[in-house]
């Protein structure tokens, strides 16, 4: 049972990550997109593997990055610079991480014909143009305002404020 708890409270701390950090909702958002646009590009079970050690890396220094900004905020109650050194190494180590995802993808994706293929897909199924187009803009919702204040937006909405 304790085994279960863990999982709980795991899920917990990445739905906290996602509901309070931007960049997180960036990051899960783009490893989206590329999960879905990899199809285009036939990668085998390596380049998979490849791109899915890309994701869990960025996303957990996503993670280890909010719990250290946590963590200093609750000992540092104002500014101290060792906290802001503390901060910037961590998003520091994010920004690594990202900088070398996009070289992965660059290694993985860099294939001009797929690009036209992509385009000509689109060009020949214009509904699934604008269903990417609305997924697009669901996500930008997504990223900017987070479940949270989707949830506080419809609520209002509902309620006729």
């Amino acid at each position: 049972m304790r085994f279960l708890k863990s999982f709980r409270y795991a899920f917990r701390g990445i739905v906290y990550c996602i509901n309070n950090e931007r960049n997180m909702r960036i990051h899960t958002v783009m490893a989206l997109y590329v999960f879905v646009f990899s199809f285009f590009f036939h990668l085998t079970r390596v380049e998979y593997a490849v791109l899915f050690l890309t994701f869990a890396q960025v996303i957990a220094a996503e993670l280890l990055n909010t719990v250290a900004e946590e963590l200093t905020d609750f000992n540092a109650a104002s500014f101290n610079p060792v906290a802001r050194i503390v901060k910037d190494m961590a998003s520091g180590a994010v920004l690594v991480g990202a900088a070398f995802s996009v070289a992965v993808g660059v290694c993985l994706f860099w294939r001009p014909a797929v690009f036209v293929g992509i385009f000509q897909y689109f060009t020949f199924h214009p509904a699934l143009f604008v269903l990417l187009l609305a997924v697009t803009a669901a996500a930008v919702c997504f990223i900017v305002l987070g479940p949270l204040g989707i949830r506080d937006c419809l609520r209002k909405r509902k309620n006729g404020k």
